[in-house]
């Protein structure tokens, strides 16, 4: 027998929990990947073709690359949030969900690092 309250033993527990935050996350990621997209979309229009030199001289103005890095550490991040829920929801195993969640939240971020390395090792010249 416990002198809490209903509402005092469901605090903090169920579908309140954290899916708020999550579901916050996947929409404000959602905005800005409409923001990026169109302005990396409107960017490409405005390249003088998509030859080698033009798209390095492109990711070589420090805002364009600002925004290209902006840009893949969202897509990576909204990513791996939809992964995320497709995981939770679809894979019954225990021991197969951790797995999979930890195998996906490994490949979003060497993906996120490696689109940053990539545009700050071009947009620094080497």
């Amino acid at each position: 027998m416990s002198l809490r309250t209903p509402l005092g033993r469901v605090l903090g527990h169920g579908s309140a929990k954290a899916g708020t935050d999550h579901w916050w996350a996947q929409r404000v990621t959602g905005v800005a990947l409409v923001v990026l997209g169109l302005w990396f979309a409107w960017s490409l229009l405005q390249l003088h073709g998509l030859a080698y030199g033009n798209v390095i001289e492109f990711v070589r103005v420090p805002l364009n690359g600002i925004l290209l890095s902006l840009l893949c550490i969202t897509v990576a991040y909204h990513s791996y949030l939809g992964i995320q829920v497709v995981v939770e929801d679809y894979v019954h195993s225990a021991a197969l969900k951790v797995a999979s969640l930890i195998a996906s939240r490994f490949a979003h971020i060497v993906v996120a690092v490696a689109c940053v390395y990539s545009i700050l090792r071009i947009g620094l010249g080497a």
